[in-house]
């Protein structure tokens, strides 16, 4: 990359302040940052707008809603990966690390075979100049599935993998621990009984229980043998913490009970929460709700999970509710320089000399946050 770029007559978002200045990019980089404007030909005047990093998304699955748009309709691979790639920088995300599921579910047993292929296109698109965003992967592997040890390990090496999650979704456990509504489907679909239907399922999660410590493990030691950042998902009790930490994991991502995020936050742990749950008043399964966990100081970093400009929308909007007493620079820390360094990326994340010119400029509308442009390694991508 080479060339400068001149940002002036904007409000620059540092890590601990609001500055009205201007941003000097020489090369890709930030060169510097300085209070007031500038008289240097060419500089861009962004008219009062606000002046961000590029937002870092630690967890999203939307890639694969674009791989199946329409339930049992598949898209091409590379057309899915473009399409996201759209989305991801359309609202804001300048770095995002797809969380790609590994192993199956009960309900989605093609995640087995799509695994390899979105990885292959993705490094393909990256290589090739054809994405806008710099996307990079978030293995999170399921533990109940005897076949996620060998997708992980057939893939964890990749220069492209950078996290690993360790999940488990069954019914009556962490995000799923109401069984009810699980029980009632299973009746309409089958035309069981409520005791046979519930027998099932008592034997089903025996037989998801003597798979899931194995797996576990295994998935911990190929993450642990390669240095990646783990992460542990969907922790509900004080007995899932403590096994995070005896594990390693150092981030509880989506705690799903305010036990299980306090516990997190005494033991030094960080912790990602879900923006669209922030933005929606609550969770949609009916745990936690992101506004009480960042009134009590427990939200760390917010991820758009599974709408992609979830992130920008949730940093303006807990900036503005008093009761959260969170101002701007806080709020964008957690979208921006938090999932940074809890990733290993020291060189992105804040508009400070030296780092990546990833940036985007945002007008408010009403309180509602439009993006007027997107700059990665200070190439105008938006």
């Amino acid at each position: 990359m080479s060339g400068e770029l001149i940002l002036t007559g904007g409000r620059i978002v540092l890590d601990d302040a609001v500055i009205a200045g201007t941003v000097q990019i020489v090369d890709g980089r930030i060169k510097s940052v300085d209070m007031g404007g500038t008289s240097l030909p060419g500089a861009i005047d962004l008219a009062g707008d606000y002046l961000l990093p590029g937002l870092v998304d630690v967890h999203t699955d939307h890639l694969e809603k674009h791989v199946f748009p329409r339930a049992h309709v598949r898209w091409n691979m590379m057309r899915a990966v473009m399409s996201h790639d759209a989305q991801i920088v359309g609202g804001g995300v300048t770095t995002v690390f797809d969380s790609l599921c590994v192993g199956a579910t009960e309900w989605n047993s093609e995640r087995r075979e799509i695994l390899g292929p979105m990885i292959d296109a993705l490094e393909f698109a990256g290589t090739n100049g054809m994405l806008r965003a710099e996307h990079l992967v978030h293995l999170r592997c399921e533990i109940t599935d005897e076949e996620t040890p060998a997708l992980a390990e057939a893939n964890i090496d990749r220069e492209i993998v950078r996290v690993v999650s360790v999940m488990e979704h069954v019914p009556g456990k962490r995000q799923s621990r109401d069984i009810s509504g699980y029980v009632e489907r299973r009746m309409a679909e089958s035309g069981k009984s409520r005791a046979v239907v519930e027998r099932e399922i008592r034997a089903f999660l025996e037989e998801m229980e003597a798979n899931s410590a194995e797996v576990r493990a295994t998935v911990v030691a190929l993450a642990k043998d390669r240095a990646l950042p783990l992460f542990s998902h969907d922790d509900a009790t004080l007995e899932h913490i403590h096994m995070a930490l005896d594990e390693g994991i150092r981030v509880a991502e989506f705690p799903v009970s305010l036990e299980a995020a306090r516990e997190a936050r005494s033991k030094g742990m960080l912790t990602v929460a879900g923006a669209p749950n922030m933005l929606r008043g609550g969770s949609q399964s009916g745990n936690v709700a992101v506004h009480d966990l960042l009134a009590e100081r427990l939200v760390d970093i917010l991820a758009s999970d599974y709408v992609p400009r979830s992130m920008l929308d949730c940093a303006f909007m807990v900036a503005t509710e008093r009761e959260l007493d969170v101002d701007l620079p806080m709020a964008v820390r957690m979208v921006t320089s938090a999932p940074a360094r809890a990733c290993g990326l020291d060189d992105r994340g804040e508009i400070l000399p030296g780092l990546r010119a990833d940036l985007i400029r945002v007008h408010l509308v009403d309180d509602f946050p439009v993006i007027r442009s997107v700059w990665r390694n200070g190439r105008h991508v938006n």
